[in-house]
């Protein structure tokens, strides 16, 4: 759980995903956790995640904070209502769906791999631009993502990302730093859903969220020197074979 949540932590502050595709099938997968204490230690490990790359982010500069402000209200509005919905739902179905997600996630990841977002290497600049595109379209895409977090404990930053980097126009490094900004908010809000139901083992959290926070920190200091697109690669074979089992396993539940 140390390991795996290490693992989890670097991947999520450079790609700005909060690490829960990754976290919740460990846990699932490899160690048989029922879904729901998945997403709810998953939840709390994000939260650890962001606020420790986000500390990195904010003193370099590299996120938009008062985007973040702005499109935060939403997503912790649409967290709770996800983390509730999860509670009424079927974990084959959940299962399935946290597959859809997957998917979603390594076709984003092989667009980025071969599109013009993948040569972009490093920061356009100090300080990043505070004028997106639509402000509506970051609040529903924002209240969309708050839900698929609290629904299938993943932070929302594979929403988030690509709503603020294509959808309002900013740059993707920029677009990653907020998005990791946001997340922590967005997890904690849902993550309160979860451990009111008594949906979060302390036990399966506490190796877990020291590995994903080492692994935030290391990985969030490393960003300006680690090819992404080499990345993305790594984690698009990742995704697809974690894909897979989660079908297997919302076809014929444990």
């Amino acid at each position: 759980m140390l390991a795996g949540g290490f693992a989890a932590g670097a991947f999520g502050s450079l790609l700005g995903l909060g690490g829960g595709v990754l976290i919740v099938p460990m846990l699932t997968l490899g160690f048989d956790l029922p879904l729901r204490e998945a997403f709810g230690v998953s939840l709390a490990c994000v939260v650890a995640t962001s606020a420790a790359a986000a500390a990195t982010y904010l003193e370099r500069r590299v996120a938009d904070l008062r985007l973040a402000m702005r499109l935060e209200l939403f997503t912790a509005t649409g967290a709770v209502a996800g983390g509730l919905l999860a509670f009424a739902l079927d974990e084959g179905l959940l299962a399935g769906l946290f597959a859809l997600v997957l998917v979603y996630v390594a076709a984003t990841m092989v667009r980025g791999a071969v599109g013009p977002a993948a040569r972009e290497a490093t920061p356009e600049a100090t300080s990043p631009p505070t004028k997106p595109r639509s402000l509506p379209l970051g609040a529903a895409g924002s209240t969309f993502g708050g839900v698929v977090s609290g629904l299938l404990g993943i932070g929302g930053g594979v929403i988030i990302v690509p709503l603020v980097h294509l959808g309002l126009g900013l740059p993707l490094r920029v677009a990653t730093a907020t998005s990791t900004l946001m997340v922590a908010v967005t997890a904690a809000a849902s993550g309160i859903v979860y451990l009111v139901r008594g949906g979060i083992d302390p036990y399966v959290l506490g190796p877990t969220a020291v590995g994903v926070f080492v692994g935030a920190v290391l990985g969030s200091r490393s960003a300006e020197r680690i090819d992404l697109r080499i990345l993305r690669l790594l984690f698009i074979a990742v995704l697809v074979y974690t894909a897979a089992q989660m079908v297997r396993r919302a076809i014929a539940p444990t």
